[in-house]
C-alpha cells in the first residue's frame, strides 16, 4: 500500500511540475509576442521609421546646381559636383527629365537639347563625368541638363557671347514668333520667316505666361513664370513676344 502511495504522489508531481513548465513557456511566448509587437506599434517606432523613409526624399536637398559635373554613384544614384561647394548626391525617378546634348545623347551639333534615358544618362556618367545643370527637389533630381561643349564654362563661344552682351554688343528691338531652348540660359525666337534669333534671360527678366510657360489658360490675367518653367516650355515650343535689350530678354509674354 505504501509503494502504491508513494508511486502515485510521484506521478502527481512529475504532471504537475510539467503543467507549470508549459505555462511558463506559453507565457514567454506571449510575453515576447507582445513585446514585439508593442515595439512595431508603439509611436516611437514608427515615427523612427517614416524618419528613416523620409531620410532618403523628404529630407533632401532642394535647389540649382550650375555648371557640375555629374558622376554615377549606384543605380539611380548619383553626385553633382560644383566649383566652391559641397558635392551633393541625388536620384533620378522616371519623371526626371534628362536632356542630352551629344554626350548623354543627342546631337552635339544640334540646335535643342534632346530627351535622354536614365540609362543613357548611366552610361555617360559611367565613362567621366557629365558637364550639366541639375534642379533637385527633395533629393532627387527634377531635371538634369546637359551642357553643350560650346556652352561649357570657360569654352571660347560662351566667354566671347557673354563678353559681347556684357558690352552692349547684343541685339535690341521687339520679335513675335516661336521661343525655343538653346542652351541654359540661352534661347531662340524665331518670326514668320522662320529667321531665329538667340538671346539670354537674366534674372531681371520678366516672364509672364497664359498656360504653356505657367499659368492658366482660361485665366484673364497673365501669371509671371520663373525661367525653369520658361525653359521647360521652350524645349517643346512656345509662341510669345520677346522684347531684347542689347540681347538680353528684358521681356517674355506668351501668346494668349
Amino acid at each position: 500500500m505504501n509503494r502504491r502511495l508513494r508511486k502515485a504522489l510521484v506521478v502527481t508531481t512529475a504532471i504537475t511540475a510539467g503543467l507549470l513548465m508549459t505555462a511558463c513557456q506559453n507565457e514567454d511566448v506571449d510575453d515576447n509576442a507582445s513585446a514585439a509587437s508593442s515595439s512595431s506599434s508603439s509611436p516611437a517606432a514608427s515615427a523612427k521609421g517614416a524618419e528613416a523613409v523620409a531620410s532618403g526624399t523628404g529630407k533632401g536637398v532642394s535647389g540649382s546646381f550650375k555648371n557640375g559635373k555629374v558622376t554615377h554613384l549606384a543605380p539611380g544614384k548619383y553626385i553633382v559636383s560644383v566649383p566652391g561647394r559641397t558635392d551633393q548626391a541625388f536620384f533620378v525617378s522616371e519623371d526626371t527629365e534628362i536632356w542630352g546634348a551629344g554626350g548623354i545623347c543627342g546631337d552635339a551639333e544640334g540646335q535643342s537639347a534632346t530627351e535622354c534615358t536614365e540609362a543613357e544618362l548611366e552610361a555617360a556618367a559611367k565613362k567621366g563625368a557629365v558637364s550639366a545643370d541639375v534642379e533637385m527637389k527633395d533629393g532627387a533630381a527634377v531635371s538634369v541638363t546637359e551642357q553643350p561643349a560650346g556652352e561649357q564654362p570657360g569654352s571660347a563661344e560662351q566667354s566671347g557671347s557673354a563678353e559681347g552682351v556684357a558690352e552692349g554688343k547684343g541685339v535690341n528691338g521687339t520679335w513675335f514668333g516661336n521661343v525655343s531652348y538653346l542652351a541654359p540660359g540661352k534661347y531662340t525666337v524665331s518670326d514668320i520667316k522662320g529667321v531665329e534669333q538667340a538671346f539670354f534671360v537674366s534674372e531681371d527678366t520678366e516672364i509672364w505666361g497664359a498656360g504653356d510657360i505657367c499659368g492658366d489658360a482660361e485665366g484673364q490675367s497673365a501669371t509671371e513664370c520663373t525661367e525653369a518653367e520658361l525653359e521647360r516650355a521652350a524645349r517643346k515650343g512656345v509662341g510669345a513676344e520677346v522684347t531684347l535689350s542689347n540681347g538680353i530678354a528684358t521681356r517674355i509674354v506668351e501668346d494668349a
